[in-house]
């Protein structure tokens, strides 16, 4: 069961890279949740189902055209449970650059994620020049 896991994480991944909104979307459940890394709740902005979820990662590659997820580790927890190390890198709108380690903790209903929930580490963009 874990190497199916494993195999559903890592083509998630990718599907974040490739900004593929659909893709992601393929891999959750309809009630599904992301708590993103920032916003008014504890967990960050909660998007419940998959319209907010979709809605979400569209504003993400919106924001940070060249967003991805690099280096990624894969552990699984459990039966239902996973988390995903990487380092997120990305320009923002204004050219400000991006690069932080980030931590993505899931729940799984089956073969299908359940849950995304989101950290980074809070680091300012850096200007060049």
């Amino acid at each position: 069961m874990s190497d199916n896991k494993r195999k559903i994480l890592e083509q998630y991944t990718k599907a974040w890279n490739d900004h593929d909104t659909q893709a992601i979307l393929s891999m959750m459940t309809d009630d599904c949740v992301f708590y993103a890394i920032a916003g008014p709740e504890v967990n960050g902005t909660p998007h419940k189902g998959k319209e907010k979820v979709g809605a979400a990662a569209d504003a993400v590659w919106k924001n940070f055209p060249d967003a991805a997820w690099l280096d990624g580790e894969i552990f699984i927890l459990d039966d239902t449970r996973a988390m995903v190390t990487c380092r997120f890198k990305a320009t923002d709108l204004d050219g400000g650059k991006h690069e932080a380690q980030m931590v993505d903790l899931y729940e799984f209903d089956g073969d299908k994620i359940a849950v995304k929930n989101a950290f980074r580490k809070n680091r300012p963009a850096v200007k060049e020049g």
